[in-house]
């Protein structure tokens, strides 16, 4: 019995006198109700359980309860209608009343950490989530999405989601939820009952929980100091890989809502670039999918909000939707183009409108087919130079970017030289130069027959890189290739 447990509790050797004498009342009790029953003309096989079952039930309840102290009995008004019910021998209805106190505690235990956090983890789809608001809508997640939601912010254990799961399920198939013709224990009824006690009733908030409750709840308080900020981005470090996605997943949250207020957006924003190397792909990934889903439901202040975070960091802007991308890769073409172009300094002006080409398109290199074309073109002219020198800040950038071609897009790099953008380049030597290591960085990417056909003639071609589009050879091969996609 805890040291908190109520003191005028029958001693042992009392309760099972007691337990004893209940169970000479409940035999009679049962057998008029019995009686009445089949008076009137209703069933009465299997309907109760045995005597004896019940006496398990009763037998172990008050040792299980002195796990309790007097406070939480007195909020637990489901178990005492689990006790009744399963005195009476109405062990489905028990269960059921058993599991609606199990929830019920759940739920207030969620709602004392931060069910705005909760809501941002339990539902991802926008339309649904704008609807969860407070302690009372957790009624509107099922059962089980709130054990898997408790689960994945670690309110409760691996083993606990697994315990609690099962009696879910029980209450599914074996009690007065739904019609049924399980039989059920005392002595499950017991364990069960011990289970919810131990791992809801009784739940303690995990120190690394309790860290990110406080982190949330402080940037919504008020403007975070210089220290707190610090220490936040120290503590990131530290947290387990699927505390660090649910704590981008809650800030996300608290960022995105059209009604955050201006402290709450500078306190995200300051969090944001410490957090995010330590963020999943998976979960980064997911966040775009936020986005996407905002502008599908036309939630244009969240998705605007959504967008501003993952433009924020580097390479966040490699998860905005597919829209989103081509748009942003396009411009980022467009500008490049631009300052190479320039007429002085383009060896300033392209480093950082080519990192950010090489963040939107992201590690992988996933660019819209509609833009493969103008992509690689663009990538192709730049790395060739303007004839007269490398923009050596800017080339690194564009190196990466071509070994994290695919086999298309390597394909078009190759064929490259009869571009029309890129005929005018061949003529100057240092373009020239430049060409050969182009061809030697897509080469390895090549897996295709044609490719390679078209390589092996590439790298056999003894004149000058803007002599090939005019090889009979070369010509034919470039000719099929086109004809295939229609160009």
């Amino acid at each position: 019995m805890s040291a908190d447990a109520p003191q005028n509790l029958p001693a042992p050797a009392e309760r099972k006198d007691l337990v004893s004498a209940a169970r000479a009342d409940l035999v009679a009790f049962e057998e008029f109700m019995l009686a009445v029953l089949g008076e009137w003309g209703l069933p009465t096989d299997n309907i109760i359980v045995s005597s004896g079952d019940r006496h398990v039930l009763l037998k172990n309840t008050p040792d299980i309860l002195g796990e309790l102290n007097a406070e939480q009995l007195a909020r637990s008004p489901y178990i005492s209608k689990m006790i009744l019910a399963g005195a009476a021998g109405l062990f489905d209805a028990a269960l059921s009343y058993l599991w609606d106190e199990t929830i019920t505690q759940l739920r207030d235990r969620v709602a004392d950490f931060d069910v705005a956090y909760f809501f941002d983890l339990a539902e991802a789809d926008p339309a649904r989530r704008a609807s969860l608001q407070t302690r009372d809508d957790l009624s509107k997640i099922n059962d089980a999405a709130l054990l898997d939601a408790a689960k994945k912010i670690q309110l409760i254990s691996d083993v606990a989601h697994q315990q609690l799961s099962h009696i879910n399920y029980m209450r599914n198939h074996a009690s007065a939820a739904h019609p049924n013709v399980e039989k059920l224990t005392g002595l499950k009824l017991a364990d069960w009952l011990q289970t919810c006690i131990r791992e809801v009733m009784q739940l303690k908030t995990r120190p690394v929980v309790a860290e990110i409750g406080r982190l949330l709840h402080n940037v919504k308080a008020a403007a975070l100091a210089d220290a707190e900020l610090k220490n936040a981005a120290t503590f990131f470090g530290g947290l387990p890989q699927d505390q660090k996605d649910n704590l981008a997943n809650g800030l996300f949250g608290i960022y995105t809502p059209p009604t955050a207020d201006p402290h709450v957006l500078d306190n995200v924003r300051q969090l944001w670039p410490e957090l995010w190397p330590f963020i999943s792909e998976d979960t980064r990934r997911e966040l775009g999918v936020k986005l996407a889903r905002f502008r599908a439901n036309a939630d244009k202040d969240r998705a605007d909000r959504a967008k501003e975070l993952l433009e924020l960091v580097d390479g966040g802007a490699a998860y905005l939707p597919e829209s989103d991308r081509l748009v942003e890769i396009q411009e980022a073409l467009d500008d490049l183009m631009r300052a190479h172009r320039a007429p002085r300094d383009n060896f300033y002006e392209e480093p950082p409108v080519a990192r950010r080409l090489r963040d939107v398109v992201g590690r992988h290199g996933e660019v819209p087919e509609l833009l493969t074309a103008p992509y690689v073109a663009t990538l192709v002219n730049v790395f060739l130079t303007n004839g007269y020198g490398v923009a050596w800040n800017a080339e690194p950038y564009y190196i990466e970017l071509i070994k994290r071609f695919d086999g298309p897009q390597a394909a078009y790099a190759l064929r490259s030289f009869a571009f029309k953008s890129i005929i005018p380049k061949l003529d100057a030597t240092l373009s020239q130069t430049k060409w050969v290591e182009l061809v030697e960085l897509v080469a390895p990417k090549l897996t295709e027959r044609g490719d390679r056909v078209l390589l092996d003639l590439v790298r056999a071609f003894t004149g000058t890189p803007d002599k090939l589009r005019k090889d009979t050879k070369i010509a034919a091969q470039l000719k099929v290739w086109r004809e295939a996609r229609g160009l």
